[in-house]
């Protein structure tokens, strides 16, 4: 990403020549190993990707851990209307991009539900609990970030003991890509 805001600087490892800003991985593994620990001892989890290229590892992500999950459009009141028939209290939320899942992120805080939110360099982590700093934009890697954080949180649970017991590829959680 060629644009970083004030927030996201402490995640950047340094901008190239061309402007493109390059995230410090020591910092992103740090934050994927403090939100897996975070998310595991939550009993009910929300996970929301609006835009097209999170639909297939949200959706993935939710069956492997078992959470509930918005993959498109976020329906104002999901958080905040009891009467609304799809109503949900999760504990925590786990939100693709503050920006374009920016109804989840204001209906968490009025609802007082922690946000843990994938930001990449440009995003603001304004009313973000937690930071996991990465690129949220490509197919590719929504897929790896959710196939680690899934992975994570079953060790943290205790239902895998090791990462080869982890049945899943990156694959299993990418969009197939459309054949032209």
């Amino acid at each position: 990403m060629k644009s970083k805001t004030k927030d996201m600087e402490k995640f950047i490892y340094k901008v190239r020549e061309d402007g493109l800003a390059v995230l410090n991985l020591s910092k992103v593994d740090e934050r994927i190993r403090v939100a897996s620990k975070f998310l595991a001892r939550a009993k009910k989890i929300l996970v929301v990707g609006r835009k097209v290229n999170a639909h297939a590892p949200v959706k993935k992500f939710a069956e492997v851990v078992g959470c509930d999950y918005v993959a498109g459009r976020f329906m104002p009141g999901t958080l905040t209307n009891p009467n609304y028939e799809k109503f949900i209290e999760p504990d925590v939320i786990l939100i693709t991009d503050p920006l374009s899942d920016r109804q989840a992120l204001k209906e968490a805080v009025k609802a007082r539900i922690p946000v843990v939110a994938l930001c990449d360099t440009f995003n603001e982590t304004k009313n973000v609990d937690l930071v996991i700093p990465v690129n949220n934009k490509g197919r590719k890697s929504l897929a790896l970030i959710y196939w680690l954080l899934a992975r994570e949180i079953l060790k943290e649970r205790g239902i895998i003991k090791s990462n080869e017991e982890f049945k899943y590829k990156v694959e299993d959680f990418m969009a197939k890509e459309s054949k032209k």
